[in-house]
């Protein structure tokens, strides 16, 4: 072979070499023996690395050569192993506590602590470390877990032991519940531009499935003044070097260490009242620069979160540059138990690879999530190469047992098994909670309502059923779009009149269709400001008929969905015959010597036809605009996200005189503006909703075609950000002008979480504010306040109209 051609052999052999990847793996522990969780193992001077996982086990893939490999967790002296990595090599590692000196700082002639001094620099610095990194991209795996620890044999009647025996969990009840994993290209733009692109994802029992794990939601800074988990938390959290953070938070200095040749500060944060949204732990700030280069922090049940109990979190940082230090693992631990329930996981992000001088085009922020359909189609070869944390055995066996059982119930014959099962009517499904019949494999559903949710009372049908039966098809399993009918069949057996209708959605496209005909009985309010079941409990108990009924005879239409980026719109039609009713009973349980009021509202004490019999042939055009062109992207498609500003909405009714036989004429047009959940910081959120409207003609239309409002005169009342607390229900419609607005403040237990057993309850406060003002009404407009508890409220609520005090009253409102 001639000298040249060896030469070129050898230095492809020792290009190959180079080229050629091994694994460095082995276990992190304590001096004690006890694994280190979750501990960062990178190579020196760049942003490549990997963690260990629970059980202090590592593994690296890397390419031949020498380096420098970093071992490091909070809370330890990092170690260094220098590499000459030829083959896979196995390297255990013990990490020793870092030691804090305190002799460093001394305490100041006031007697203060030195960790003020500290923090308060790190304050001053807070939003230069904010804005340090204007840009950046960085590489993220995410790793969930939850582990179910224990539970009752059975709940509320259910047999949970079986239940947890389907989902793959041990005799005992206990075992991981969920375990998922994605790898994600993560992109950030100050000051909150954010752009991530899932690589891959995988979900332990569902091959089908996708992880939701978002960077975006495991990024936490420290450097903002609060933190909004607002699944967890109703207020927002504050920082421990926030603006106003020596408000909150005492210190205590535990001393000082060295690392990396700079000098790190190890301070205690303490809540100044255990029961403000803070944090409790440690945090590590670089003297100099005063940047945090570590944080063990926690929160507990002492500060109202909701649902789980204590909520850890465990950042550590690594140098991308010679001033700029950026998160190298995130890891969330809690723990949760509720009702013989009990929790516990975590979700654990590691940052590879940054790039903080990136370059971005203009729209690189307009998509905020990307996740294709085929993110969860990589085989375990292609996991086992890039995952950097490994798993453990629990969640290897996990992995196994549950593919297996995947497979096992995407099989026809199971779906099949467990639809025989769950499919046989008994005469109790009559009573409580409905037949539902599934054909799991077909992808389709039947239900029959159940008979007691079915009845009703008024005074125009007395008693009454109002019964429905559905069917559902999945056509489109990658976009979830149903086909769907439901059809209603209404007597009532004192006016002895029988309606019928149905409803068809058909998806088309980006859009979905509905066409509905039939008959039905109705309310003249078509906000139906009263639910059927209140009104029948009035009626019978109070002898108090509030809701005000009509006849319709109709066919419609509509089209609807988004037409362009925060854009939407829809467009319907619809013919009716309309038919007042007169009251048909005058039964009740008690109070028969109260007189009940007519089905004419607006005459209450005869009962004279509100209305004659007319035919309506209108067309409405609904379009509304949230100013966002932000959007994530599914496998199912795009989902636009809420933008900071409001959404605007215009609306157009026109009515339609000699089309089908139609009977009115007339024009309404109205514009609204709306915003929900504005943040005010700790003092909690706001809401808003304000609307104009006017007729532009009404030459001819009736009291079914007026604009109606969502008043209310009962004790439990439908909520919702437009509705009124003491408005009547129908007096006040108008064929004219309006102006409506609404207000409501919810503090977010900035109240009651100072007053002692209170604070318990996690209640929150609620300041609500209506106004309305037509040509008969003038100007009207309410106050009200009170707590509210989840999906329960409590209200007291005054109505005034130009300035003269008209009511108050208790107002519950529950959502049914």
């Amino acid at each position: 072979m001639k000298p040249a051609l060896i030469t070129i052999c050898l230095f492809f052999m020792c290009f190959a070499a180079a080229a050629q990847q091994f694994t460095l793996s082995g276990k992190i522990t304590d001096e004690a023996g006890r694994p280190v969780p979750f501990a960062s193992v990178y190579i020196q001077n760049t942003t490549s690395g990997t963690s260990a996982n629970n059980e202090g086990e590592y593994t690296f893939n890397l390419k031949a050569g020498k380096r420098t490999i970093i071992y490091r967790a909070v809370g330890y002296r990092q170690e260094l192993f220098e590499l000459d990595l030829k083959q896979n090599q196995s390297k255990n590692i013990t990490l020793k506590p870092e030691v804090y000196q305190l002799q460093t700082v001394s305490i100041s002639a006031t007697g203060e602590d030195p960790a003020y001094a500290i923090i308060r620099q790190a304050i001053k610095k807070r939003k230069f470390h904010l804005q340090e990194v204007k840009a950046y991209t960085a590489d993220v795996y995410i790793k969930g877990l939850q582990k179910l620890l224990d539970a009752p044999k059975r709940f509320l009647g259910r047999d949970i032991e079986q239940m947890t025996s389907r989902m793959g969990l041990d005799s005992n009840r206990r075992g991981i519940v969920y375990l998922s994993e994605s790898e994600s290209k993560y992109s950030f733009s100050y000051p909150d531009q954010v752009h991530e692109e899932m690589i891959s994802s995988k979900v332990s029992g569902n091959n089908r499935a996708f992880s939701y794990n978002r960077a975006s939601d495991l990024k936490v800074d420290f450097y903002e003044n609060y933190q909004n988990w607002d699944e967890i938390s109703l207020r927002p959290l504050v920082s421990p070097i926030a603006d106003n953070a020596l408000f909150y938070y005492r210190y205590k200095y535990i001393g000082q260490t060295t690392q990396d040749g700079q000098e790190v500060n190890k301070i205690q944060v303490i809540p100044r009242r255990e029961h403000d949204p803070c944090f409790e732990g440690f945090i590590y700030i670089q003297e100099d620069s005063w940047r945090v280069v570590g944080i063990e922090l926690f929160i507990t049940k002492k500060a109202n979160i909701r649902f789980v109990d204590t909520v850890k979190v465990n950042q550590q940082f690594l140098p991308v540059d010679k001033k700029a230090w950026m998160p190298s693992t995130v890891r969330f631990d809690f723990t949760a138990g509720l009702l013989g329930f009990k929790l516990a996981g975590y979700f654990v992000s590691v940052y590879n690879n940054y790039d903080i001088n990136p370059t971005f085009g203009k729209k690189s922020f307009n998509e905020l999530l990307r996740i294709t359909r085929d993110v969860n189609k990589k085989d375990s070869v292609y996991w086992l190469q890039q995952r950097p944390i490994p798993l453990t055995l629990e969640e290897k066996n996990d992995y196994q047992k549950k593919e297996a059982l995947a497979k096992r119930r995407e099989s026809k014959e199971y779906l099949d098994s467990l639809d025989l099962r769950n499919n046989k009517v008994r005469l109790r499904n009559f009573i409580t909670g409905g037949i539902n019949i599934r054909n799991r494999y077909e992808r389709e559903s039947y239900h029959f309502d159940a008979i007691p949710a079915s009845l009703l009372f008024n005074t125009v049908e007395g008693l009454a059923i109002n019964y429905s039966a559905s069917y559902i098809k999945r056509i489109d399993t990658v976009n979830n779009k149903n086909f769907s009918v439901r059809t209603n069949i209404r007597y009532g057996f004192a006016n002895r009149l029988l309606n019928a209708n149905a409803t068809v959605n058909i998806p088309a496209g980006k859009l979905s269709l509905s066409v509905s005909g039939g008959s039905d009985v109705v309310d003249m309010n078509n906000t139906q400001p009263i639910r059927p079941f209140i009104n029948s409990v009035y009626t019978l108990l109070q002898r108090q008929n509030f809701q005000k009924l009509y006849q319709k005879t109709f066919a419609s239409a509509s089209v609807g969905g988004r037409i362009a980026g925060g854009w939407q719109g829809s467009l319907g039609v619809e013919w009716a015959n309309r038919h007042w009713l007169a009251n048909s009973s005058d039964y009740s349980f008690f109070n028969r010597q109260r007189a009940f009021t007519s089905n004419n509202p607006l005459v209450p004490a005869a009962d004279v036809p509100l209305f004659p019999d007319n035919t309506s042939f209108k067309i409405g055009l609904r379009t509304t605009y949230n100013f966002s062109n932000k959007y994530e992207t599914y496998p199912n498609g795009r989902r636009y996200v809420q933008s900071k500003y409001p959404t605007i909405g215009l609306t157009l009714t026109k009515g339609l005189k000699n089309v089908l036989g139609s009977d009115v004429d007339y024009t309404q047009i109205s514009a609204d503006i709306s915003k929900y959940n504005i943040s005010m910081g700790v003092y909690g959120r706001s809401s808003f909703y304000l609307s104009a409207g006017k007729f532009l003609s009404n030459s001819s239309l009736f009291y079914t075609d007026y604009h109606h409002f969502n008043g209310n005169q009962v004790l439990l009342y439908k909520g919702g950000l437009n509705s009124f607390l003491l408005l009547d229900y129908y007096r006040f419609s108008t064929q004219k002008e309006y102006l409506e607005g609404h207000l409501e403040h919810n503090f977010s237990g900035f109240i009651t979480n100072k007053l002692p057993l209170i604070r318990k309850l996690k209640l929150q406060e609620i300041l609500n504010v209506n106004y309305l003002s037509t040509p008969d009404l003038k100007n009207y407009y309410e106050v009200g306040v009170g707590l509210q508890y989840f999906t329960f409220r409590v209200m007291y609520g005054w109505s005034f109209n130009s300035g003269s005090n008209a009511t108050s009253a208790f107002r519950l409102g529950i959502n049914f």
